[in-house]
């Protein structure tokens, strides 16, 4: 292992940590939620996500000079939008899923109607975190997230994907879908950090450039290991996206051009890390090397 990939290691498994303990210290705000909802909002959140998007709110604004007290609002938010995503996600009527993070999804542990409140919960809790702990750009903070989480980004990305569900797979098509469902909280997660330090407009415009290019390497790889991993491995049921016909890269372009694929949009998202200033050996850069060869 290289030193930049063994200080990144040591970098997720400290994030991660870090993370899970700032998720316990805002769950702190949620004191009066009833009973069995706030159950089902822990057992969402605390079901062994890597907490990539959190990782991505602390790597950028560390290398952008801010801290982890600012950084801990908007990780901490991302990840809560992130886990209202998936458990609406798994829901009968998206992608009908039965497992997550090698466990029963929420709707499977709860029922439809309180994982559909734990979505709502969680979404509705992450935007008054901002607004309440995000300091003076708040207001910044909650406007990138929205964008980030809303019409024009993730929802409206998982709307696509469900409308070319067993259609004709079209390319652009799915990098459009790729673009708004899952880069666009990479985007903002970037972004986010980048507000948290204080970086100016364009800079932080240019890191969530490189966040986007991250999210889309991150989805080419996961649209590879539905085909080729396993469930053990994945957390996730394997074959999902074959057998409901949904709009892939591996679709549209097979296996081994899905592959070159996630290799192409890794080189991109290298170059647009340097364009945010974040060099070579940069914590940045060695996350793109590690989503790229990631088996799970």
């Amino acid at each position: 292992m290289s030193a930049s990939a063994e200080r990144l290691r040591s970098w997720l498994t400290e994030t991660r940590a870090w993370a899970d303990r700032e998720l316990e210290r805002a769950f702190a705000g949620l004191a009066g939620t009833p009973g069995p909802l706030l159950e089902g909002l822990r057992y969402a959140v605390f079901g062994g996500g890597k907490r990539l998007r959190p990782a991505l709110v602390r790597t950028v604004c560390r290398e952008l000079g801010g801290d982890d007290e600012g950084a801990a609002a908007p990780a901490v938010a991302i990840e809560w939008v992130h886990t209202y995503s998936l458990v609406h996600d798994d829901l009968p009527c998206m992608d009908d899923d039965d497992l997550r993070r090698g466990r029963p999804t929420c709707h499977k542990a709860f029922g439809e109607a309180v994982a559909v409140l734990v979505g709502d919960g969680l979404q509705a809790a992450a935007f008054e975190l901002l607004a309440v702990r995000g300091g003076a750009r708040a207001a910044e903070m909650v406007a990138a997230l929205a964008r980030a989480a809303g019409p024009a980004g993730m929802v409206g990305g998982q709307a696509l994907d469900l409308q070319g569900t067993g259609r004709e797979v079209e390319l652009e098509d799915v990098r459009r879908t790729h673009r708004m469902k899952t880069a666009a909280l990479f985007a903002g997660a970037a972004e986010l950090g980048a507000i948290a330090a204080g970086a100016e407009r364009d800079l932080c415009a240019r890191a969530g450039g490189f966040g986007e290019a991250l999210g889309l390497c991150f989805q080419a790889v996961d649209d590879v290991l539905d085909v080729t991993g396993d469930a053990a491995t994945l957390g996730k049921t394997p074959g999902k996206d074959a057998a409901g016909d949904k709009p892939t890269l591996v679709a549209a372009l097979g296996l081994e051009a899905a592959r070159a694929e996630a290799a192409r949009l890794a080189e991109t998202a290298r170059t647009k890390a340097r364009e945010a200033g974040f060099g070579a050996g940069s914590l940045a850069e060695a996350l793109v090397d590690r989503l790229l060869a990631r088996d799970c």
